[in-house]
């Protein structure tokens, strides 16, 4: 009897939608959690595969070093960041707490650390191109040090906001175990 146009229940005036199941707030925001941290890793996958190419490019001498500068040190282990992606992304189907954990640490030591360290090691080329309007390195034309520091921002935010979503979902994810204790 659920016809928009027919005729409704007898007995009913249609406010009795209140005994109806609703689905518990914390299985929502884990739904919505999860969606996010999922596009946060296509964004950090996107970047990855740009500074990826950029080494690929640069070490097989594709084009000029006049036109794709060597990689800096800390693009090395950045690579490492997949790693965390691919944990976060397993944890998911079956809400694996585990994994989840091990994103979250990996994150911090495979992406954040080479992240601040590239920030140490880029520091003076800054500087001097700061100073003194002089670059070495250059990518497309622009300098190399601006270009990395663009990417290094945005990918501090990517992580960050990645590891706060994480660990709100295993707040989620905590309160769905417990309750299950509960019963």
């Amino acid at each position: 009897m659920a016809s928009r146009a027919g005729p409704r229940a007898a007995g009913t005036d249609g406010s009795d939608y209140q005994h109806r199941e609703r689905v518990a707030s914390h299985y929502q925001m884990s739904v919505s959690l999860k969606s996010e941290i999922k596009r946060l890793i296509y964004v950090h996958v996107l970047i990855w595969l740009v500074l990826a190419t950029q080494m690929c490019v640069a070490h097989l001498r594709l084009v000029s070093h006049d036109l794709v500068a060597m990689p800096y040190q800390w693009q090395y282990p950045y690579m490492l960041s997949i790693i965390p992606s691919v944990f976060g992304l397993l944890s998911f189907p079956r809400n694996n707490i585990s994994y989840l954990v091990i994103s979250m640490i990996l994150t911090g030591l495979c992406s954040i650390a080479p992240l601040i360290y590239g920030s140490m090691e880029m520091f003076p080329m800054a500087q001097q191109l700061y100073r003194h309007g002089k670059a070495y390195r250059f990518i497309f034309g622009f300098s190399a040090v601006s270009v990395m520091y663009l990417v290094m921002v945005v990918a501090v935010q990517v992580h960050g906001w990645a590891i706060y979503y994480s660990k709100k979902l295993l707040d989620s994810w905590f309160t769905s175990t417990q309750e299950k204790k509960k019963k």
